[in-house]
């Protein structure tokens, strides 16, 4: 048996990672319905390196944006080309384009929230529309998925962090595994149900 536990990376391409200094809070997804992201967080490794510094949201043209927490409109309008909105949320923001905003700088907006439409010019995967959302603590690039349960994963073996003496770890029917990979067994049987692991 495993659980699922969010890691915390400390290293992306060689360069630290800055954390929020509180857990992640919950947010919204920014498109309804839930949308294929198309293109995942990759930080940048120095402040002008390459990299991709949010994530970008498979969408339609005219689709609603909505605020992912809530927060206030710091930012609306169009920035080099592209209407972008940005959202205050205390310790961190969140910014959202190509969208056409339909919030004024200084208005409070709860998380779903109506902020804009989303627009095709400025677009990150022309010809089609889509949404590039992104997170930031100072100017620190953050992976917004983080904020509706995505974001970097792992899976650890339940017996990984129960004392020596814990029932379940001393179960004749659960044994202690003999390896840290043993642990991964009965996850790998549900996943292949042929058995063959």
């Amino acid at each position: 048996m495993c659980v699922v536990t969010l890691a915390t990376p400390v290293e992306a391409h060689g360069a630290p990672l800055v954390e929020p200094s509180d857990p992640d809070p919950v947010g919204v997804w920014p498109l309804r319905p839930e949308p294929e992201v198309v293109a995942a967080f990759d930080p940048p490794t120095s402040p002008y390196g390459a990299g991709h510094r949010g994530v970008d949201l498979a969408g339609s043209s005219g689709q609603w944006v909505l605020a992912s927490l809530p927060g206030t409109v710091t930012y609306a309008a169009p920035l080099a080309g592209r209407g972008v909105v940005v959202i205050d949320h205390g310790a961190t923001r969140t910014t959202y384009q190509p969208v056409t905003a339909t919030v004024a700088v200084g208005v409070q907006v709860g998380a779903g929230d109506r902020i804009g439409r989303l627009d095709v010019p400025g677009s990150h995967c022309p010809p089609r529309a889509c949404l590039h959302w992104g997170w930031l603590e100072g100017e620190a690039y953050l992976d917004p998925l983080r904020l509706v349960g995505g974001g970097p994963v792992r899976l650890l073996p339940l017996w990984r962090d129960l004392p020596l003496d814990s029932p379940a770890r001393t179960s004749t029917t659960d044994p202690v595994p003999s390896s840290p990979l043993s642990g991964w067994r009965p996850l790998l049987r549900m996943l292949h149900p042929s058995g063959v692991v």
